[in-house]
Order: C-alpha cells, then sequence, then structure tokens
C-alpha cells in the first residue's frame, strides 16, 4: 500500500495530494482547492508569482512585435542577471499565461538547494518594477511535463487560459549570451562553496579595466534599475 500511494504521489491518481500544483507549482482553485498543497520545505526551483505584464494582453497595445519581443527580452536580461547572483542558474522561464494563477509567473531553477533558498530570501525583502515580490519554493522538476505541447506546436486552442505553462521566449542569441556570461564568471571565479551559494554576479570594472563576461543590460536607460528593497 505504501508503495502504491508514492508511485501516485501527485498524479492524477493522487485523491489526496493536487497533482496541478506538484507539476507547475500553482493550481486554479488556489486555497479552494479539495487536495493539498503542500509546499517544499528544500527545493532546486523558486517562484516569483506575477512579476511580468506582456503589453501585448492589453486590448489597446500598439506595439509591433519586433517591439514587444526586444521589451520581453530586456526584462529576461534584467531577471536572469539578478537571479544568477545566488547561485548557478540553471533554468530560467517566464509564463505568458493570463489565468489569475500563472499570469506572469517566473520560475527559477539552480544547482541547489541552499542557492534557491538564498535567492527566495533576498527577493522577500526585494521589489521589482515599483511592484514587491513574493518568493516561495516551488515543487517543479521537471518544465518538459510543466508546459503545454500543444502550444509548443501552436495547437492549443484554450490560448492564454490554458491551465499549463504557456512560455515566453527570449531570443535565442540572448539567452545563449547570458548562458555563456554566465559559465565563463563561475570559471574565473569559483563558488567558495562546494555546495553552492555562490552565484554569477556581473562585474563592474572601473576606468575600462578588463570587462565583464556578461552582457551588458537593455533595460532602458543606463544606471535604471528595478529593483529596490522593501
Amino acid at each position: 500500500m505504501a508503495s502504491h500511494l508514492a508511485n501516485i504521489f501527485g498524479t492524477e491518481q493522487d485523491r489526496v495530494n493536487c497533482s496541478f500544483y506538484y507539476k507547475i507549482g500553482a493550481c486554479r482553485h488556489g486555497d479552494r482547492c479539495s487536495r493539498k498543497h503542500i509546499k517544499p520545505p528544500f527545493s532546486q526551483t523558486i517562484l516569483l508569482p506575477n512579476v511580468y505584464h506582456n503589453p501585448a494582453h492589453d486590448p489597446v497595445c500598439k506595439l509591433t512585435e519586433k517591439e514587444l519581443q526586444e521589451g520581453f527580452d530586456a526584462v529576461y536580461e534584467d531577471l536572469y542577471c539578478e537571479l544568477a547572483k545566488f547561485g548557478h542558474l540553471l533554468e530560467l522561464h517566464v509564463c505568458d499565461n493570463v489565468g489569475d494563477h500563472l499570469i506572469g509567473n517566473v520560475y527559477a531553477r539552480y544547482e541547489w538547494e541552499t542557492e534557491a533558498q538564498a535567492a527566495v530570501d533576498s527577493c522577500n525583502e526585494r521589489w521589482y518594477a515599483g511592484r514587491p515580490l513574493y518568493a516561495e519554493l516551488s515543487p517543479v522538476t521537471d518544465f518538459r511535463e510543466a508546459c503545454c505541447r500543444q502550444n509548443e506546436n501552436g495547437e492549443c486552442n484554450r490560448g492564454g487560459f490554458c491551465n499549463f505553462m504557456h512560455l515566453r521566449l527570449a531570443s535565442k542569441e540572448l539567452v545563449s549570451a547570458l548562458k555563456a556570461g554566465q559559465r565563463l564568471e563561475r570559471r574565473l571565479n569559483p563558488p567558495k562553496n562546494e555546495n553552492g551559494g555562490g552565484g554569477w554576479e556581473p562585474s563592474k570594472r572601473e576606468g575600462g579595466r578588463g570587462r565583464s563576461a556578461s552582457p551588458s543590460r537593455r533595460g532602458g536607460n543606463a544606471g535604471e534599475d528595478r529593483w529596490t528593497r522593501k
């Protein structure tokens, strides 16, 4: 019996625990769900809910597709550079859903649980773009299972109200540059802790001496900082 319960834990056959919460870290029923949402005491993945608001969802939006992509790339780069300071950032995903439980959700997966906890502790003391952040550890481990496969094939007829993740994708060139910058910085400045806790912090060098491995941020004017403390 115990092994059977372990095998179905968090699946659709589990009548006690919510499969949606364990698969995508969010449930459309929220606290009203008839099944349990047990938050993990430790995890490699963190969730920052309701961070990104896609202008394209505004009926009066007049931005072109190019302008929308450039705007999102700036936000993605901003988030990546900040979250990578806490450790080895393996994945960063931003939801493009419009349902209340998934809208604007940002998921970050680290190499170590200690890095994820450090990110949660810091983000819960921060504001981003004028709004307070509310970070938590997430049970999501496999984003392939969390994402809508029909959407990836352009076949989802539920649109932004789908209960699975519809991801907003950053430009491939930007993602490659950010990952390369993190790899190089970690190679040049290895983490002090073997169990994580040492992240990639974009270097600030004065007088043109040396060069940071991280690409320059493209989020607005030089010196603009969307991150503030509560």
